[in-house]
């Protein structure tokens, strides 16, 4: 896990879209805190820390520490962003208080590791395909991950591995397969290329075994 992310807000009391656009325009990112039974909360951010922030791919998994005004710290996570179509900007932020004693539901990206070193790559000449980027799973707000790990190092060629192949840390558990077996999706693959070493292996085992032609009477 990575070190908690910390973003420093102010109250917002002016609301309404005439509002927002006057705090864009400003700098400023209106957002809301909610959650944790209690009232929803209408904060600023400025924007341009803000989105340097979110270049940390960390912010959208792992604990945010939340500091409004002069209010204590509380730990939030980003639930929802708003961006503008076109431009590199965010228009509007949801933030949604945890509690430590709750399960959280999330969504953590996929990082595949030995990708270099896949067998059915590396000495099958094949292709690897990443079917899912990214998992939905549940966990205590203490045992959030900022990512899960899929080794594709013995992957051979037309083989895959599932959601059930990813080792999961300690009180974690992915959504889909709470469901049963049936949801067990493939997350990789690897496949034959047109150019595959095994393609060509076959091919020459075919030469090697057809017959000779017979040569002509002189």
């Amino acid at each position: 896990m990575s070190d908690k992310i910390e973003l420093v807000a102010e109250h917002r009391t002016d609301l309404g879209k005439g509002a927002s656009r006057r705090l864009r325009k400003s700098g400023l990112i209106p957002a809301i805190i909610y959650g944790a039974d209690s009232d929803p909360v209408a904060i600023t951010l400025e924007h341009d820390k803000f989105l340097h922030s979110l270049e940390n791919e960390a912010i959208y998994t792992q604990l945010i520490s939340m500091k409004v005004g002069k209010d204590k710290k509380e730990d939030v996570i980003l639930r929802d962003l708003q961006r503008h179509p076109f431009k590199n900007r965010v228009l509007h932020a949801d933030f949604q208080r945890v509690d430590k004693k709750k399960m959280l539901t999330v969504t953590v990206p996929i990082h595949f590791v030995n990708e270099e070193a896949c067998h059915g790559v590396k000495m099958q000449g094949g292709l690897l395909n990443r079917l899912v980027n990214e998992v939905e799973i549940m966990c205590l707000p203490g045992n959030l991950p900022e990512y899960l790990e899929l080794d594709v190092a013995d992957l051979k060629l037309e083989e895959s591995l599932h959601l059930s192949d990813i080792k999961l840390p300690e009180g974690v558990q992915i959504v889909a397969l709470t469901h049963g077996e049936d949801h067990d999706t493939g997350v990789a693959a690897v496949h034959k290329t047109r150019d595959s070493k095994a393609d060509m292996e076959e091919e020459g085992a075919e030469e090697a075994e057809a017959p000779e032609e017979e040569g002509g009477e002189e």
